[in-house]
């Protein structure tokens, strides 16, 4: 059977298992059995038009299936998919921790100076 590696952030939702064995012999008809098996997955995966969400992209080997033929990718037994969120956010995180780290360093200054 094609199996999913589930990653970190999803395992909640499949009982904390990072791979799962599916049925199926496309892309899209192995992610039903996977979400008929975890029906919480569901929501995280697919939006509400029942389109696959545009940040959750599906690996068959090293391959974005959105690069193949979609979730019509054929899958055979022995194929391991992955599910790889796509992250947001670029580069805004590094100023917003500078400077979080520039009040932290501040505001031990200023206790330094009350204490004495």
């Amino acid at each position: 059977m094609p199996s999913f590696r589930i990653p970190t952030p999803l395992r909640p939702y499949t009982g904390s298992k990072a791979e799962i064995a599916v049925a199926g012999d496309t892309v899209g008809a192995a992610l039903q059995d996977l979400t008929r098996q975890y029906p919480d997955l569901h929501k995280h995966l697919y939006a509400e038009s029942g389109e696959l969400r545009s940040f959750v992209n599906i690996f068959l080997d090293q391959e974005n299936v959105r690069f193949l033929q979609g979730t019509a990718t054929a899958v055979k037994e022995s194929d391991q998919l992955r599910i790889v969120p796509s992250m947001a956010g670029g580069q805004e995180i590094f100023p917003r921790i500078h400077a979080n780290h520039a009040k932290i360093k501040i505001e031990l200054a200023e206790i330094r100076e009350i204490g004495g």
